[in-house]
């Protein structure tokens, strides 16, 4: 395998953002018998877990050093890091020809989605999208009805989704954002920052709800819908839209700029 030293089909893996969903992901790539060989993280302490179980492999907290020290011993990379920085991460990665698994959703642009499908082709690596549903028996299920023709001819899917709205609905902390608050101890801000512009640090979008805010997340859309459509394009074989209209009621554009707050 290109830039590694991957034999009878186990990889060398390393883990960057392994707080949260990333963990889970490392978990299942030790579960099937790889190697991890190194785990990044810009927040020590709520990656602690993850690093004290698996104490073998080494420890970063900017992903860039990590793929510098260790590009010959690396195969692979598992991304589970905040929307914002998946494209870099991955961009990164693939360069150094490394395989790469990351978190959905792919990046936060279609621009950068594009960038790496395009990527990916040219350094020839094996790439995939992490998609929980997608793996399931049920959505498999579905498709196995419509590819009978069990429910007919399917001419129109209504699709909709309100889990975690506490999440993705931010405007009851809007009022707080200007309070300061101290950047914990073991947390790299900026590097948590990354490629978005520099706003002070508030427990309201780190380490957990940045999900509901546009600079680092892609609210219910790149989270959740992902799921709840991804058995229609599946079954249906459907592409990309040629068109979207999309309507909202009480937006203020104004406030969004401001804020970067999804209502």
């Amino acid at each position: 395998m290109p830039g590694g030293t991957a034999q009878d089909g186990v990889c060398n893996v390393a883990g960057i953002g392994i707080g949260g969903q990333g963990g889970s992901d490392i978990d299942a790539v030790a579960a099937e018998g790889h190697n991890l060989v190194a785990l990044c993280d810009v927040d020590e302490n709520y990656a602690a877990k993850k690093f004290a179980k698996y104490p073998k492999a080494r420890q970063f907290k900017d992903f860039r050093v990590m793929l510098d020290q260790m590009n010959k011993e690396i195969d692979a990379v598992v991304i589970g890091t905040p929307d914002h920085t998946h494209a870099i991460i991955a961009m990164e990665a693939m360069k150094r020809h490394k395989h790469v698994y990351c978190e959905k959703p792919l990046a936060h642009s279609i621009h950068e989605v594009r960038a790496l499908m395009k990527a990916a082709a040219k350094y020839k690596v094996v790439t995939q999208l992490g998609n929980q549903g997608h793996s399931s028996a049920s959505i498999r299920r579905l498709c196995e009805w419509v590819w009978a023709g069990a429910v007919g001819q399917v001419h129109t899917v209504h699709a909709a989704c309100d889990a975690f709205k506490e999440v993705y609905c931010q405007l009851r902390n809007l009022d707080k954002l200007d309070q300061h608050y101290d950047v914990p101890k073991g947390l790299d801000y900026d590097l948590w920052i990354g490629p978005v512009p520099f706003r002070p640090y508030t427990p309201f979008w780190v380490p957990w709800n940045w999900r509901g805010w546009l600079p680092f997340g892609t609210g219910t859309i790149g989270d959740w819908f992902c799921h709840v459509i991804d058995p229609t394009f599946w079954a249906l074989d459907l592409d990309a839209p040629t068109s979207v209209q999309a309507e909202a009621a009480g937006y203020d554009p104004a406030k969004q700029l401001t804020t970067g707050a999804v209502s």
